[in-house]
């Protein structure tokens, strides 16, 4: 029998731990509880001592996924398990909690015992780098995606045709609505139509609308996209698909700032921004004949160029995270993220679809993941076997430190070996690059060039 000093002495050594400590018995009631467990969750030792630990903590892994319950199932102890507990004040805490079976002298199980860490501060400090890399909703810490964040503002404050060019799904559309959303015209609307999506006759009517009469069925005005965007942004978004014919039309209305409806006998101002978007390369159309030279130089004042994911790499990390926080948000859940395991296989693939997949395979995983961190067994089929690649510096599951070296070695990679434009790419300094070099062990580069 346990002498009363002892069982003080115990708690003493509970109370002098950092990590919130509380253990169960085998009908899940709390039967110790320290200090650092009052602090985080903001319930007194008293009143926690006899409760069910789930009215306690009050966790979003309670109901569906109680990692104690877990442990004692399966005989696993569950380690480092990103979770939320609501304290007593209802404020949301992040926390990481790690589990084991609570044994008596002879080995019997006789309750469980969990560990939680206050995450608070690294959540803050998470959310505040997250921050850095964003700009008006475009998420990327990567060289490329600063460049377009450095010169959106100036862009906006113009009233130029801009030209978005990048493969389907790099975020054009985004783009298009950060620059009218730092724009002069921002109270105005923004309208976008796709023009690769409709025949000829569609696209002439949603673009410049027509009179009543015009056309049998015609029995009112319907106003074009370029009159309800009067005083906005027009987003023309694959303006590399529309026929001959329609680049005419285009051409003159971007000449002559007017426009005419069909059946109208007189025209119409276009007091429209326009931005246009292509996911093909329109010089080379204009070299082969199918995109006319003047239309291109009348859409080609500025130029944005959005690279595909697979040449930025670094910001699928961030990508993924915004993924999740969005879509916990729309759903009212409280998923953590993904495990290494996972973060590694999207470094590793190379997204033909772009942010667009990447969001696309974050919500598969989502809806299939009940609680916790994203896994492999979470992803589309596709995504579950490794790549085989040999390019491919991610081709096995990584560490974050030989993530962080794949990295490095992709850029150089990419970059023919030159060690400026690779820090340039990344985001970082020369100096700092050649210290990770030399602390990873990666062997100094064959420079192909010199910028």
């Amino acid at each position: 029998m346990a002498r009363a000093g002892d069982i003080d002495h115990r708690q003493v050594i509970l109370d002098s731990i950092n990590e919130g400590v509380f253990t169960v018995d085998l009908e899940w009631r709390i039967t110790t509880f320290n200090q650092a467990a009052e602090r985080i969750v903001g319930v007194r030792r008293e009143e926690a001592i006899g409760k069910p630990c789930c009215e306690v903590l009050r966790a979003s892994i309670c109901e569906t996924a109680c990692a104690l319950r877990s442990t004692l199932a399966t005989g696993q102890p569950v380690v480092n398990l990103p979770v939320y507990v609501v304290d007593a004040e209802g404020r949301r805490v992040p926390i990481r909690v790690s589990t084991a079976i609570l044994r008596d002298a002879k080995g019997r199980a006789i309750g469980g015992v969990e560990t939680f860490q206050d995450l608070t501060q690294v959540e803050e400090l998470r959310k505040e780098l997250e921050a850095s890399y964003t700009f008006a909703d475009i998420v990327g810490r990567s060289a490329a995606m600063r460049d377009v964040f450095r010169i959106l503002p100036q862009i906006a404050e113009s009233d130029s045709t801009v030209l978005v060019q990048g493969a389907s799904g790099t975020g054009k559309e985004l783009v298009a609505r950060a620059v009218h959303n730092l724009s002069r015209r921002a109270r105005k609307p923004f309208v976008a139509i796709n023009c690769g999506a409709l025949p000829d006759t569609l696209l002439e009517s949603e673009l410049f609308g027509y009179c009543a009469g015009a056309f049998t069925g015609a029995r009112r005005d319907k106003p074009g996209r370029f009159a309800l965007a009067k005083g906005g942004t027009l987003f023309l978004d694959e303006i590399g698909d529309v026929s001959p014919a329609m680049q005419v039309r285009l051409l003159r209305v971007l000449q002559e700032r007017r426009f005419e409806p069909l059946g109208a006998v007189e025209s119409v101002a276009a007091d429209v921004r326009l931005i246009a978007a292509s996911n093909k390369d329109l010089a080379g159309q204009v070299r082969q004949g199918t995109f006319r030279e003047d239309l291109f130089y009348r859409v080609h004042v500025i130029r944005i160029d959005l690279p595909p994911l697979r040449d930025r790499r670094e910001d699928i990390p961030l990508l993924v995270d915004h993924f999740v926080a969005r879509l916990n948000r729309l759903q009212g859940r409280d998923l953590a993220g993904v495990t290494d395991e996972v973060r590694a296989r999207l470094l590793q693939y190379d997204f033909p679809g772009n942010i667009r997949e990447l969001g696309n395979i974050i919500e598969h995983a989502f809806v299939l993941c009940p609680a916790g961190l994203i896994e492999m067994r979470h992803l589309p089929p596709e995504l579950r076997e490794t790549g085989k690649d040999p390019e491919s510096p991610f081709r096995q599951v990584l560490s974050l430190q030989q993530m962080e070296a794949a990295l490095i070695e992709d850029a150089l990679r990419r970059q023919g070996g030159n060690r400026r434009a690779a820090a340039r790419e990344l985001g970082i300094d020369e100096s700092t690059l050649y210290r990770k070099l030399k602390a990873m062990g990666i062997p100094a580069p064959t420079t192909r060039n010199h910028t």
